[in-house]
């Protein structure tokens, strides 16, 4: 995955410019969940998928893109830093509905804004962008991702998450996505909606879903994420074995509750 973003403006004011954007978070991960406006509980998504990341070891920045998310501050459009709000020690949260398009080139990219988000934090480790097929489109013209789609047990939010695997296929050539369906983690429903989607990828897009876990809604903060989860996020990160966190790294409990309570649909 090459990280290097090449400008089509002006070039780089010195040498080092150049270098600083190659090099910069070379080991950084961006993560991109569709957001899905037929599956409800998106905070909570958030809130499991950030503490699998801090119990993986990564500090995590939330950028929050998505139409039912917090709106972006009209200041983030000139410094996006100061608009970062730290909710703990591993986790930071940017409120950034509407700030894709703020960055968008006369190419219809906004890649430029991922690289922006990574100077505003770089002492994050993964970037996780929760915004909309066609937004996660615009913002990714410069590097490849494994989806995250996201859905609900009830076909509408499922057709949503096929309709959003179709256009990131089509845009940015991404040919696997994984699931994450949020329902009961016991519904046997759940494992007819996964085959069920990939095989509707597979026929009709040539994709392949790599992997899926449920999210329980209902779960509590404090509850360790789930083994399938963990093995899912670890595979985002290119980690071929779950590591084991040490005794004293029970990041889980700590993480806060406000990315579960924010006002998402």
């Amino acid at each position: 995955m090459n990280d290097f973003y090449a400008p089509t403006g002006p070039g780089p004011l010195d040498q080092a410019d150049g270098l600083r954007r190659l090099f910069a978070g070379s080991s950084r991960r961006f993560l991109a969940l569709a957001a899905n406006p037929h599956a409800p509980f998106s905070g909570i998504v958030l809130e499991r998928l950030t503490a699998t990341l801090a119990l993986l070891g990564r500090k995590v920045l939330v950028v929050d893109a998505a139409d039912g998310s917090p709106a972006a501050s009209e200041a983030a459009a000139l410094e996006i830093a100061p608009c970062i709000e730290q909710l703990s020690p591993t986790i930071a949260y940017l409120a950034a509905r509407g700030l894709p398009l703020r960055f968008v080139n006369t190419r219809g990219s906004s890649a430029r804004l991922l690289d922006e988000l990574a100077a505003a934090a770089p002492q994050c480790d993964v970037v996780l962008v929760h915004a909309g097929a066609a937004d996660l489109a615009r913002l990714f013209t410069q590097r490849t991702a494994r989806p995250l789609l996201l859905a609900g047990d009830h076909p509408e939010s499922v057709k949503h998450a096929y309709a959003s695997l179709k256009l990131l296929a089509q845009r940015c050539g991404w040919l696997s996505a994984d699931l994450l369906l949020v329902a009961p983690p016991h519904s046997p429903r759940l494992p007819h909606i996964a085959s069920t989607l990939a095989s509707c990828a597979d026929t009709f897009i040539g994709a392949a879903l790599t992997g899926w876990s449920a999210v329980d809604p209902a779960g509590a903060a404090s509850d360790a994420p789930s083994a399938a989860l963990r093995r899912l996020v670890a595979a985002q990160l290119g980690l071929d074995d779950e590591p084991k966190p040490a005794p004293h790294r029970v990041a889980y409990a700590h993480v806060p509750s406000a990315l579960a309570a924010a006002p998402h649909h």
